[in-house]
């Protein structure tokens, strides 16, 4: 490596590269906080140079932490739930109540009815987290329909409630990702004839997005498996399994293990 004549040796790439990534995964770090934990590494470099890389992938330092970093700081101890209103065959309102993990984007439970009052929700938060089981944190919207119950039973299950701002839906944007794959991948498709149809419906979408559909954010792992073959260890026929009488397909190696999935809605 070259010296600068009468300046400082330039640092080596790998350890600009690691500043930078420091910078980017720890939002809340300053070039001094940066400093101390190369230094812990045995390698030293000036404040000044930490800065200076550290203004190449971010802005100016924030006190607080990020809401983005929050989330993917604590993915895995948070959900996330929401409502969406479909209609039935004679347009009548139905409600879809659904609650995300959102380090998995597995959905965990989801229930329907003509009536979302604070009593039901609260029945739901209930049934989504039996024997007490449940997130330490659970982010939902401003809506009327959570009232005083439902917060008796977050209280009770020692969940924190996270209460987005008002008209900041990307503040619960995992959960509103769901709900707008759920319209364009299912409900848009079907005409619902009550309740006891569009549960039906849902349970076969839960199982499919659950169990066998790819999802983007997390780079194309299915949800609740873990134990996918890389493609150049898979060996054996192809076949497609019908989803909701054939408006998605699942893909499989004949033979290879995984749970059957409903056939028809």
């Amino acid at each position: 490596m070259r010296h600068r004549k009468g300046g400082r040796q330039p640092l080596a790439e790998d350890i600009v590269t690691l500043i930078k990534e420091m910078a980017r995964d720890n939002r809340t770090w300053g070039a001094e906080r940066i400093r101390g934990e190369l230094l812990k590494l045995g390698i030293k470099v000036a404040k000044s140079t930490i800065q200076r890389y550290i203004n190449e992938v971010r802005g100016p330092l924030s006190a607080k932490q990020t809401w983005s970093t929050f989330l993917r700081n604590h993915a895995k101890d948070i959900w996330a739930c929401d409502f969406l209103q479909t209609y039935d065959l004679f347009f009548r309102a139905i409600f879809v109540f659904v609650v995300v993990e959102l380090e998995s984007r597995r959905l965990l439970h989801f229930g329907v009815t003509r009536s979302p009052d604070d009593a039901w929700v609260a029945q739901q938060l209930r049934e989504a987290t039996p024997f007490g089981q449940g997130p330490r944190f659970l982010i939902r919207d401003n809506d009327n329909k959570f009232g005083e119950a439902f917060d008796r039973v977050a209280e009770g299950t020692d969940i924190e409630v996270l209460t987005t701002p008002i008209q900041a839906p990307k503040a619960n944007a995992i959960c509103e990702r769901f709900l707008g794959s759920l319209r364009r991948e299912c409900l848009d498709f079907f005409l619902i004839l009550n309740e006891r149809h569009l549960r039906r419906t849902m349970r076969q979408y839960q199982d499919y997005f659950n169990q066998a559909r790819p999802h983007q954010g997390i780079s194309q792992r299915i949800p609740c498996r873990s134990d996918a073959a890389p493609l150049q260890q898979a060996r054996g026929k192809i076949v497609a399994h019908p989803v909701l009488g054939g408006l998605h397909y699942d893909y499989r190696r004949k033979g290879s293990a995984g749970p059957s999935l409903p056939r028809a809605a």
